[in-house]
C-alpha cells in the first residue's frame, strides 16, 4: 500500500480500487480493408458492385428496425439533451428489469463508416472509409451483470460500436450476489461490509466478462449479419479500448478530516506539475520531443470540489473529494499504446496493473510533498515588509544580519524560563550588545527595539497588555533556534572548511579524521545532492 495511505490510515475508514468508466471501441476487423467488404457481398449477397444505393439501404433497414422495436422494447427514442446524458437518462433506469433496454438517444456523431466512389467514366465504384457525422443510436440498458450501460451502433456499414460500462455498478452487482452489504452514492461506495471482499472482486474482473458482455448486445443490436456469416465470415466486432478510468478511493470516516486535508493537498500541489515529477509519476521520461500537455491545474468539473488534475502526453491523473467523505485519485487514459500496451481488451490485467502504479505514485508523491519541506512562501513573508492597520511599514527580517542574530540569541537564553518566559528590552540589552562584541554604548538600546519590533510585526513575539514586559512566541522560539543552528552550527563552518580549509586536514587518514569534520563532510555531499535533485547544478 501507498505511503499516503498508511499515514492517514487513522482517519479512513475503508479504501478499494478499481476501474471507473470504461469506454469500448468496437469494430468487424475483417470489414476494415475495402477489398474484403466487397468479397463479402459478392460471396455472401450476390452483390457487386457495392454501390452508394447499397450502403445506403442497409442504413436505412437499420433505422426501420429500430423504429419497429420501440414497442417491443418499451423504450422512448429520445433527442440528446444539453446537459450531462447520464443525468438525463437517470429516471429512465428506475424500476428497470435485467436486460432491458430503457431509452434510445437520436443523436448526430462523427464515425468511420465506408463510403462508395462512383466512376463516371468507367461506370464502375470502390470503397473507401470516410470520416463522416451521421445519426448514430446509443442504446441504454440494464445490463443482468454490469448494470447501467449504454452501447452506440452507426447504422452504417460495417456497424462501427461503442461500448461504455462502468465497474462500480458491475461491482454492486456481485456483492449483492455475495449479500456482502453496502451503500453506493452514485458513481462510489460509502461503506461496505467486508472491502476485503469488495477488492477481490474487484481485481477478479477479467477480460472474458467485458468479451462476453460486449459481444451479447452487438449481436443483438446489428441483427444484418444471419448466424453463418457471424461464424464463418467473421462478422463479429473485436472490442479495444478507446478511454479508460482507474481510481483509487480513499473513505474518510469524518468529512472535516478530509477537509482539512483537501485543503492542505490544494495549497501543497502547487509544485507538482514540474516535469521531472510528472516523469516519475507516469513512469516515463520526458525527452525534448515531448508532444502534447505537461502541467498541473485546478479545476472544477461541476463535482462540488476543485479538483487537482497533473496532465501528461495522453493521460492525465484527478484528484478530488466527491460525495463529502471520499478522496478519489483517478488515472484516465485516452490511448494505452502509450504505456506501451495493446488496446484490445484481452490486455486488461496489464492496464489494471499499470495503471495502478500510477496512482500508487502520485499517491506517493502527494504524501512525500506534504511530509517534506516545500516552500510555499512563508520564509519570503518573514523577509517581505510588515504594514500595520496604522498603516505603519516595518522593515521585515533581515536573518542574516549580525544584530538581529544576535537579538535571537538573547531570546532563546534560558535566563527567560526562570522569568516566567518575558523578559523586557534593558533586560536584552546587555546581552545583545555582548553577542555583537561592543558595549551598550555602541549598541544603542533604540537599535534594539528596532530589531524587536520587527520580530512583534511578524508574530513572533508579543507585548504583554499593560507592562513593559514582552514574551517570546513558541513558533518564535523554534525559528530563532532554526535560524541560530543554520547559521552557526551549518553554515559559518562549512563556508570556513569551502574558503579557508586547514591545509594539513587534506593529507590526513580517514580514521584520523575527528567525527565532528566527518559529518560536516556528510553534510557537505547531501547538499550536493540535494541541489542536484532540485534542479540546481552543485558548485
Amino acid at each position: 500500500m501507498n505511503a499516503f495511505y498508511r499515514h492517514h490510515k487513522d482517519s479512513i475508514s475503508f479504501h478499494y480500487r478499481c476501474f471507473d468508466r470504461m469506454l469500448l471501441n468496437a469494430t468487424i476487423q475483417p470489414f476494415q480493408q475495402p477489398e474484403r467488404v466487397v468479397g463479402f457481398f459478392s460471396s455472401y449477397r450476390n452483390i457487386y458492385p457495392v454501390t452508394r444505393n447499397v450502403l445506403r439501404d442497409i442504413a436505412s433497414q437499420y433505422k426501420n428496425w429500430v423504429t419497429n422495436r420501440l414497442a417491443v422494447w418499451k423504450a422512448p427514442l429520445l433527442e440528446p439533451p444539453k446537459d450531462r446524458r447520464d443525468e438525463f437518462t437517470e429516471p429512465y433506469f428506475r424500476g428497470a428489469q435485467p436486460d432491458q433496454i430503457v431509452a434510445i438517444i437520436k443523436a448526430r456523431e462523427p464515425a468511420r463508416i465506408l463510403y462508395s466512389i462512383e466512376s463516371k467514366k468507367t461506370c464502375g465504384c470502390h470503397l473507401e472509409f470516410k470520416y463522416r457525422w451521421v445519426d448514430q443510436f446509443n442504446f441504454y440498458l440494464n445490463d443482468r451483470k454490469f448494470g447501467r450501460m449504454f452501447v452506440r451502433v452507426c447504422p452504417y456499414f460495417p456497424f462501427p460500436a461503442r461500448i461504455c460500462l462502468n465497474q462500480h455498478h458491475w461491482l454492486a452487482h456481485r456483492m449483492k450476489e455475495r449479500g456482502v452489504r453496502f451503500k453506493q452514492c452514485a458513481n462510489a461506495f460509502l461503506s461496505c461490509g467486508d472491502p476485503k471482499i469488495l477488492q477481490q472482486l474487484s481485481d477478479g474482473l477479467l477480460p472474458y466478462d467485458l468479451i462476453a458482455c460486449g459481444q451479447k448486445w452487438l449481436g443483438y443490436l446489428t441483427p444484418y449479419f444471419t448466424e453463418r456469416e457471424r461464424n464463418i465470415a467473421g462478422c463479429q466486432h473485436r472490442i479495444f479500448f478507446a478511454q479508460v478510468e482507474y481510481c483509487e478511493n480513499l473513505v474518510f470516516k469524518r468529512r472535516a478530516a478530509l477537509d482539512q486535508l483537501g485543503d492542505r493537498l490544494l495549497d501543497a500541489n502547487r509544485t507538482i506539475g514540474r516535469p521531472d515529477k510528472l516523469a516519475v509519476i507516469y513512469g516515463r521520461r520526458v525527452s525534448k520531443s515531448h508532444s502534447g500537455k505537461l502541467q498541473t491545474t485546478i479545476e472544477d468539473l461541476h463535482l462540488g470540489n476543485p479538483v487537482i488534475r497533473s496532465y501528461h502526453q495522453d493521460g492525465s491523473v484527478k484528484q478530488y473529494v466527491r460525495d463529502d467523505r471520499i478522496l478519489r485519485t483517478e488515472i484516465t487514459s485516452n490511448d494505452i499504446s502509450w504505456f506501451g500496451l495493446g488496446k484490445a481488451v484481452e490486455n486488461l490485467p496489464k492496464v489494471r496493473k499499470r495503471l495502478r502504479g500510477i496512482n500508487e505514485n502520485y499517491l506517493d508523491i502527494q504524501q512525500d510533498i506534504l511530509e517534506t519541506f516545500v516552500d510555499r512562501g512563508q520564509l519570503q513573508k518573514l523577509i517581505e515588509p510588515t504594514i500595520t492597520a496604522s498603516g505603519k511599514r516595518i522593515p521585515g527580517l533581515k536573518l542574516d544580519h549580525p544584530r538581529q542574530l544576535a537579538l535571537m540569541h538573547a531570546l532563546v537564553r534560558f535566563s527567560h524560563v526562570a522569568a516566567g518566559g518575558n523578559f523586557t528590552t534593558k533586560e536584552l540589552h546587555p546581552i545583545v550588545a555582548e553577542t555583537l562584541n561592543c558595549s551598550t554604548e555602541d549598541y544603542k538600546l533604540g537599535s534594539l527595539r528596532y530589531e524587536l519590533s520587527k520580530l512583534r510585526a511578524k508574530g513572533l513575539v508579543e507585548k504583554i497588555p499593560k507592562t513593559r514586559r514582552y514574551r517570546l512566541l513558541q513558533n518564535g522560539y523554534r525559528l530563532c533556534v532554526i535560524f541560530l543552528k543554520v547559521f552557526e552550527k551549518l553554515y559559518a563552518p562549512l563556508t570556513a572548511g569551502v574558503l579557508d580549509p586547514v591545509s594539513g586536514d587534506a593529507n590526513l587518514r580517514g580514521d584520523r579524521i575527528s567525527n565532528l569534520d566527518n559529518l560536516y563532510l556528510a553534510v557537505s555531499t547531501a547538499l550536493d545532492n540535494l541541489l542536484e535533485a532540485v534542479g540546481l547544478e552543485a558548485a
